[in-house]
């Protein structure tokens, strides 16, 4: 009997973000085109485990999936004990941008959904220059809070039920429930007061409005994908946001909520590939 084993090869390394050093833990598969791939809020890497065995990609991208520090198999910065995590716009930028370098990645493209696709149009503003392509999914400058965080992390109730409890709602209905509840397992294991910490450079840091001019989508291509689903990013944000950044392109995507890479990933493919195409043939 012969052992199926995934293509999936997971790793750690060691770099300073904010001169702190952080020991990180990525998975990655497949050759080519080096494509980072960002988590969304309060989760991990494992929303990319069907890019990564997904034959049609990995044939001509190296799908790399990293867990932020705190996150997933990452451990907190040296010193976390002593303080309170919050997520920062200039954090963000310089994790991405510290893993890329330390991975030696030249010009990758960057896909990231939620938190992620808000860092992408920041990337996208800093650093045009740096990537190959940007893909913001559930993407936009600015959302108006639905949430409160105070729940996210008390004493007397289980903050990982509460985090996923707090997401259910973003997940399409025709998602499979082997997908749905894939994703909200994710968010049932995150570390105490991580989501809440990422919600901060969501809710509080990351308001873009009116702070996007000047993007060069000749020299970096911009893809926005958002499902119909969201209504924490909902299509209408991301359509007025997408006013902002000529030549950006952006597609509403049917039957898809907040997480499309790990609620319905064969969905999701679906709208994906003709963008990862139309890179590789650029």
């Amino acid at each position: 009997m012969s052992v199926k084993l995934e293509p999936i090869v997971g790793r750690y390394t060691s770099f300073e973000i904010q001169s702190k050093q952080c020991r990180v833990y990525f998975e990655e598969a497949g050759s080519g085109i080096p494509l980072v791939c960002l988590h969304t809020a309060g989760a991990d890497n494992r929303q990319y485990r069907h890019m990564m065995n997904d034959a049609e990609i990995t044939s001509r991208y190296r799908v790399i999936a990293f867990d932020m520090p705190w996150h997933g198999k990452s451990y907190p910065p040296e010193g976390w004990q002593d303080t309170e995590y919050k997520l920062s716009t200039a954090l963000y930028v310089e994790t991405v941008m510290a893993f890329c370098a330390a991975l030696e990645l030249e010009r990758p493209v960057v896909i990231g959904c939620s938190i992620g696709g808000r860092i992408v149009l920041q990337l996208a503003h800093l650093h045009s220059d740096k990537f190959r392509a940007l893909i913001g999914v559930e993407a936009a400058d600015h959302q108006q809070p639905w949430y409160d965080t105070s729940w996210l992390h008390r004493g007397d109730v289980h903050g990982g039920e509460v985090c996923a409890a707090l997401v259910s709602g973003l997940v399409a209905p025709q998602s499979p429930a082997i997908h749905r509840h894939e994703t909200l397992w994710q968010y049932m294991q995150g570390g105490p007061g991580i989501f809440k910490g990422d919600l901060y450079f969501y809710r509080v840091d990351s308001d873009l409005r009116g702070k996007l001019t000047g993007i060069r989508t000749d020299l970096c291509p911009l893809f926005l994908l958002t499902g119909e689903y969201d209504f924490s990013c909902t299509p209408e944000d991301t359509l007025r946001t997408a006013e902002s950044i000529p030549g950006s392109t952006v597609t509403v995507m049917r039957e898809v909520g907040h997480f499309p890479m790990s609620e319905n990933p064969a969905q999701f493919r679906q709208y994906l590939l003709p963008v990862l195409n139309q890179i590789h043939s650029s």
